[in-house]
């Protein structure tokens, strides 16, 4: 009886040990590798309804950026007949080699049809990447889920553009959720914040984002 329960005691401690090792292993550092691109304000171009006042739709506050917008707001700028945003678009641009943008998003319950960042600029199109909120799952546009589960909680978000092998890859809290081949070479730049989608929107949207960093590989 004593040897039966010293062998399960065994048994539970390996599979205890192996579960861990598992959990270790699908957590990975996406930056590492890659090497810290310096921010400041001067990287940092405001993008609002062109008839808002900006702190109507953004503030800044305790290392956190709150990003809101409706789905009646005109666009950035007179005459555009894109959908309502509030972003921030990050410089510099680039056109070729691996970069990274990481970042922790906090999307409040309600907020559906929303792009929280963003990578703009391609060949063949506007954007070659879309993160898109719909009822709490993080969707790329409209279509494939990467992510679920993400109202009213903090979660990272580590978007990689490999521009010369033509590769997208998003990770979400250091797991790999999903990979994509890009629209092709173009004028490139991350941006975060909340954006319309063309249909299925809720009234009001917002995003709120802390610690926000550009990655460059070398």
């Amino acid at each position: 009886m004593k040897a039966s329960y010293r062998h399960l005691l065994l048994f539970l401690v390996a599979l205890i040990c192996f579960i861990d090792d598992a959990r270790m292993v699908s957590l990975v550092d996406p930056t590492y590798g890659f090497v810290d691109v310096m921010l400041n304000e001067s990287n940092f171009e405001y993008q609002k309804p062109y008839d808002t006042p900006l702190c109507q739709r953004y503030i800044y506050q305790n290392g956190t950026h709150r990003f809101w917008v409706y789905s009646d707001d005109k666009p950035h700028h007179l005459g555009s007949n894109t959908q309502p945003r509030t972003e921030i678009r990050i410089l510099p641009d680039y056109t070729s080699g691996v970069w990274q943008f990481e970042g922790f998003a906090f999307i409040p319950n309600g907020t559906s049809g929303a792009t929280i960042v963003q990578i703009h600029g391609a060949a063949h199109g506007n954007t070659t990447s879309l993160l898109r909120i719909y009822n709490g799952e993080m969707r790329y546009y409209s279509t494939q889920v990467i992510d679920t589960y993400l109202y009213d909680r903090w979660f990272k978000v580590n978007l990689i553009h490999d521009v010369d092998q033509g590769k997208v890859t998003v990770f979400v809290d250091n797991k790999k959720k999903f990979n994509i081949h890009d629209q092709g070479p173009g004028l490139l730049h991350f941006k975060f914040g909340v954006y319309g989608a063309p249909r299925n929107i809720s009234y009001y949207m917002e995003s709120r984002w802390k610690d926000v960093k550009i990655y460059k590989k070398y």
